[in-house]
């Protein structure tokens, strides 16, 4: 044996798969590796980002094997090839390599753990067009295989994929128990890689179709260390970091999750390319509208736009938040026209009821928050509930039923704050006061909106603060009375810079930043660089100096 050889084998059960990958590409051009080798050099490469060697090494493990008089663990190989060809968008090659891996179970044992692989592309074409009946019990008839002959690779495959086509089918409380039963396999980490992360990656997609948001939250922390146990590894962290920068996003921790995506992005782009980042892109996207950032949030949803995802609802409430309200409406309109699936359309029918009362339509409002409460019974309890909630709060109030809106809109403000998603919390709040205000309560209202202000200015979410000053008849502070120069001053700050950056840009030193800011807080009646930023916006201070 080769001394590259034995360093690649070796590499490899230590999990350094790029080490792998160098010593076993030596081993073979220094002389032919049998099957498995191939294998384990097809498996390094592609953990590792490789894709074009994992191709050429899995197809030669299946050579090899076919070879050696092997059928089984050839079929295998072909199942692979053919899925991974078939979830890039290469059809007619994954066509190809499924009809290899049929022929192969004329060479086999009638009752075999290889014919329940040769069910797994069968499955995913069923889940494909939509037949998920018959996905649930293909996926069921594969775990039966991989039980039989105890091969956890192909029973955790089938239970992940028959969860997936239950959840489809509205089973929800079966589909994610099947899903839970899978993890558990997983988080044992005694799976190949290879099925470790495409089940982790598949189980989170689903847990957030069905607004499992706590299950999703927790194989995200999960996936992120097994991840990061593997320094080496590129294949599912992008996906681990998209997921990853929503979950911050929601917790409202804005900065780290754009610097998530933003990692997310350059690992998409190594290893798939850039059609691969939509998604990264897109949570950017929703980080920079949340804090008023409208140049770079458009930036990203074209980014978002350009690799082919949807960058909706997010579009359509910058443009509300821009003020261009029928903009909001066409944009949020056509999507939800253009969206058949139920779980895609329930993460738009939030932003299609806050658009429509924002211009006036309470009666779309009103029909969508039906629809959206029609597919919360098809979803896991919590999130979802807690959005239905909402929008009847809101649409009452629009209403003029400022009674009837305080009982939805305070559990939503509780759920939310339970959820740990502050930013929803503090809008739910600004909804609770504006229902007090038109019941005569004041003082209700004034505690009720000064906690949502305080929760806005504290996360930096500056064109909800200018928004709810708007829908509360203005802030309640006396007229500025800023200098230019201190206007100057603000302007900046409202762009994010520091008193540095600020000193620079005016030509003036950092101690006169300083003293102008002091005034700035004094006469604004207000303590942080938050809360300027804010008040800039509501009053239109944003133009700096050029």
């Amino acid at each position: 044996m080769s001394s590259e050889l034995e360093q690649g084998r070796e590499a490899w059960d230590r999990r350094s798969w790029r080490s792998a990958h160098a010593a076993l590409t030596a081993a073979r051009s220094a002389e032919p590796l049998d099957a498995l080798d191939l294998w384990r050099l097809a498996l390094a490469s592609y953990l590792i980002g490789r894709e074009d060697d994992f191709l050429r090494a899995l197809e030669g493990a299946h050579q090899a094997y076919l070879d050696g008089g092997e059928p089984g663990p050839a079929l295998r190989c072909a199942t692979w090839l053919g899925l991974h060809l078939a979830n890039r968008g290469d059809v007619a090659r994954a066509t190809g390599w499924f009809g290899r891996a049929t022929r192969l179970l004329g060479e086999l044992e009638p009752d075999c753990a290889e014919r329940g692989y040769a069910l797994l592309p069968e499955g995913h074409r069923q889940i494909v067009l939509g037949d998920y009946e018959a996905a649930s019990r293909t996926a069921a008839e594969a775990a039966a295989a991989g039980q039989r002959f105890g091969d956890r690779d192909l029973f955790t495959l089938a239970l992940h994929m028959q969860g997936r086509a239950l959840l489809r089918l509205g089973r929800v409380e079966e589909g994610l128990s099947l899903l839970d039963e899978a993890m558990v396999a997983v988080a044992a980490d005694d799976l190949s890689p290879l099925v470790t992360g495409l089940v982790y990656c598949a189980v989170i997609g689903a847990c957030r179709e069905v607004f499992a948001v706590g299950r999703a939250q927790e194989w995200t922390a999960a996936l992120t260390e097994w991840c990061a146990a593997q320094p080496d590894m590129v294949a599912y962290t992008g996906q681990c970091r998209v997921y990853r920068a929503e979950i911050l996003r929601r917790r409202g921790a804005w900065r780290d999750a754009i610097e998530e995506a933003r990692r997310a992005c350059e690992r998409f782009i190594e290893t798939a390319g850039p059609r691969a980042a939509g998604a990264a892109h897109y949570q950017q996207g929703e980080a920079h509208r949340l804090l008023g950032e409208f140049s770079a949030a458009e930036g990203a949803y074209r980014a978002a736009s350009r690799a082919g995802n949807e960058p909706q609802p997010g579009l359509a409430l910058l443009r509300l938040a821009q003020g261009d309200g029928p903009a909001a409406a066409a944009a949020i309109r056509r999507a939800l026209a253009e969206t058949p699936d139920r779980h895609r359309r329930a993460r738009l029918l939030p932003a299609h009821i806050e658009v429509m009362l924002a211009v006036g339509d309470v009666d779309r409002a009103r029909a969508s928050c039906a629809e959206l409460e029609e597919i919360a019974g098809g979803c896991a309890p919590g999130i979802i509930d807690t959005m239905v909630a909402e929008a009847r709060g809101a649409i009452a109030l629009a209403e003029g039923d400022a009674e009837g809106a305080l009982a939805p809109l305070r559990r939503a403000w509780r759920e939310w704050r339970d959820l740990d998603a502050p930013y929803e919390a503090a809008r739910a709040r600004v909804l609770l006061g504006l229902a007090c205000r038109a019941l005569g309560d004041e003082e209700g209202a004034a505690l009720e909106l000064d906690a949502a202000r305080e929760e806005l200015e504290r996360l930096g979410a500056n064109p909800a603060v200018a928004g709810m000053s708007a829908a509360t008849g203005g802030s309640g502070r006396a007229e500025h009375g800023l200098t230019p120069r201190e206007r100057d001053v603000i302007a900046l700050v409202a762009t994010g810079r520091t008193n540095r950056r600020i000193a620079e840009a005016l030509s003036i030193s950092e101690k006169t930043v300083a003293r102008h800011l002091s005034n700035i807080y004094g006469k604004l009646g207000i303590s942080s660089r938050a809360a300027a930023t804010a008040f800039a916006y509501e009053h239109e201070l944003l133009d700096p100096p050029t």
